[in-house]
């Protein structure tokens, strides 16, 4: 049985890709602020699962319970870092600039850092980001949002990097979904809006190709490529 760790599996896609991993056979480490939706999602999967709490926010604690998570497995095969936060925030109001930052920047990099030298320990692993296809460009009613999305991104391309130049079997994915019908999904005009169930049978296909890339829906590949070619002159004028 491979052994996988959730973290922000509380509710939306982590929620649905704990019940995927489950129906796979995976063992599964539950974390998350919000213990007692672990709990009731541990009596709703069908493979061993153990809970504990997590905020990424608190980078000191988030790291020691990782550590006593994987220990407590003994061994991780996966690793996704799906916890994050993300306002609409035009009016730049700085508390919510710096919670984003907190979690998505500070607290993804500590963790994805910390999974990044238990693998190499172990000898193997794989980790999973889920960033968004947010990180290919800014965003002026988020703009904390994106600039996190987009680091999240770079350090998981370092990463990957890292494990080539030191021949390590380390495999790292970046997942940038689009929308998705969960609480992060806020703003107006949404379209090709996934559902939380649909996202996460996605992404467990990339986890098992073992993807580099995957964009959720397959067809947010095509708004990836129009955003990464699109001139500035001409995606500063658009709404």
């Amino acid at each position: 049985m491979k052994k996988a760790i959730i973290i922000g599996a509380s509710s939306g896609i982590g929620k649905e890709l704990a019940s995927t991993l489950s129906k796979h056979d995976y063992e599964i480490g539950l974390m998350a602020r919000r213990t007692e939706l672990l709990e009731a999602l541990k009596n709703e999967i069908s493979t061993k699962s153990h809970v504990s709490h997590i905020d990424i926010s608190k980078v000191s604690d988030a790291i020691e319970k990782m550590r006593n998570m994987s220990q407590k497995m003994q061994k991780v095969d996966l690793v996704v870092i799906n916890a994050g936060v993300g306002f609409l925030n035009p009016e730049l109001d700085w508390s919510k600039e710096q919670q984003t930052i907190d979690v998505n920047v500070y607290g993804f990099c500590a963790l994805a850092g910390e999974v990044y030298k238990l693998f190499a320990q172990q000898g193997h692993g794989h980790l999973v980001g889920i960033s968004s296809i947010g990180a290919l460009r800014g965003n002026p009613i988020a703009p904390a949002y994106n600039a996190s999305k987009a680091f999240m991104s770079n350090y998981l391309e370092g990463l990957r990097k890292k494990a080539f130049q030191e021949k390590l079997p380390i495999i790292i994915t970046d997942v940038k979904p689009g929308f998705v019908d969960t609480d992060m999904a806020k703003g107006e005009g949404k379209f090709w809006v996934a559902t939380p169930q649909i996202a996460a049978e996605q992404i467990y296909s990339a986890i098992s190709k073992q993807k580099m890339h995957a964009y959720i829906t397959h067809r947010w590949r095509i708004i990836g490529w129009i955003l990464k070619l699109m001139p500035n002159w001409l995606y500063q004028r658009i709404g």
